[in-house]
């Protein structure tokens, strides 16, 4: 379905590791469009990771495959659009520092109304030049801004690749609640797709819980046609919630992971409920008593089939390379999960790693 190179996956204060992801279709090469997805590290980065491995973009398994290696100037000017889940520092960090080096054709930033605003405070010929407009036939500026819809439409990024967009809560500032974005994330000729998510805090502890609404729509895909997500956790489980800021902990996650399993039960339960009616009922009878689904009951095994991939683990800069926070909240997970028996596959997602979805 999709080919996805992690650029970075961490959550700071690492300046060389923040979020950010490239991906394309499966089915075709880089040339034909990029998606960058977050963009906390770049260009820079990917020149890094390419001296470590020069052919980290060829796909030896098309057969029209390029044996010769990318540059990252080469990868960043075959990107078409950049989907933005929220624009805070870690996640917009290269896209502005690049903005005005980006070679190929005009760019597409994608992205929520408020995010696209906080970008536009950015590009103000203040804290940097003016790069980005609204004006569709404005090529003297490399962006184009374009608004994403929170509703239920799937809206076109490139070719045969597709977004549904949901707001996340992301903490509570002096401005009120603060929104980051999950993504799902299509290829379109086969419908399959995965889910992403930007910072995001629990619901039990949000003034606005939001996530519940991207579990339900997730629900009903899992896992025939959604077996991946990325989903943060900035934190070990040593850290209080009251210390959190918008983000999750080991605990949080699994709860958060419950809930996606409860909604799973829930969808299954109306189907067969629905499944097994001995007779026909009209319309107009179903409209006013629909079935109901028994109670959720045992939830085991209901994520069998799906695989998470952490990210966002926000580091220490303590000199203790040995025990990296990342592999403490890995294990924390994973250990939280064991006796719930969900089914689930735990991953962390790596600076460097391909992966195909």
């Amino acid at each position: 379905m999709f080919d996805l190179v992690v650029v970075g996956e961490g959550g700071g204060p690492d300046e060389t590791n923040l979020s950010a992801y490239l991906f394309k279709p499966a089915a075709g090469p880089w040339e034909e469009g990029i998606v960058a997805l977050e963009a906390g590290s770049g260009q820079g980065t990917v020149q890094k990771l390419l001296q470590r491995d020069p052919h980290l973009f060829n796909t030896p398994d098309q057969p029209s495959a390029r044996t010769k290696p990318y540059s990252a100037a080469e990868i960043y000017s075959l990107v078409r659009c950049f989907l933005i889940s929220h624009a805070h520092l870690d996640h917009v960090n290269s896209l502005v520092l690049s903005a005005g080096s980006l070679g190929g054709p005009r760019k597409r930033l994608c992205g929520a109304k408020q995010t696209l605003a906080d970008l536009e405070s950015v590009f103000a010929d203040r804290i940097w030049p003016n790069l980005a407009s609204w004006n569709e036939d404005d090529d003297d500026h490399k962006l184009l801004y374009t608004l994403l819809d929170m509703n239920d439409a799937y809206e076109l990024l490139i070719p045969n690749v597709s977004v549904r967009s949901f707001p996340v809560s992301h903490g509570h500032n002096i401005g009120g609640n603060y929104d980051s974005t999950a993504f799902f994330i299509r290829y379109d000729p086969t419908g399959l797709e995965f889910l992403f998510f930007g910072d995001l805090e629990p619901d039990t502890l949000s003034h606005s819980p939001q996530t519940i609404n991207v579990w339900r729509a997730a629900a009903p895909k899992i896992p025939t046609s959604l077996s991946t997500i990325f989903i943060e956790c900035s934190w070990p489980s040593s850290r209080s919630d009251d210390t959190l800021y918008g983000h999750l902990k080991p605990e949080h996650l699994v709860h958060e992971l419950e809930v996606l399993a409860t909604e799973v039960v829930k969808v299954r339960n109306a189907a067969q409920v629905s499944g097994s009616s001995a007779r026909p009922v009209r319309k107009r009878q179903r409209m006013n008593n629909p079935p109901v689904a028994s109670p959720p009951g045992d939830v085991r095994g209901a994520l069998d089939g799906v695989r998470v991939f952490v990210i966002h683990c926000k580091d220490t800069l303590d000199g203790a390379h040995d025990r990296p926070n990342q592999t403490l909240i890995i294990e924390q997970i994973k250990a939280l999960l064991e006796p719930k028996e969900l089914g689930i596959e735990i991953l962390a997602a790596r600076q460097g790693m391909r992966i195909r979805i």
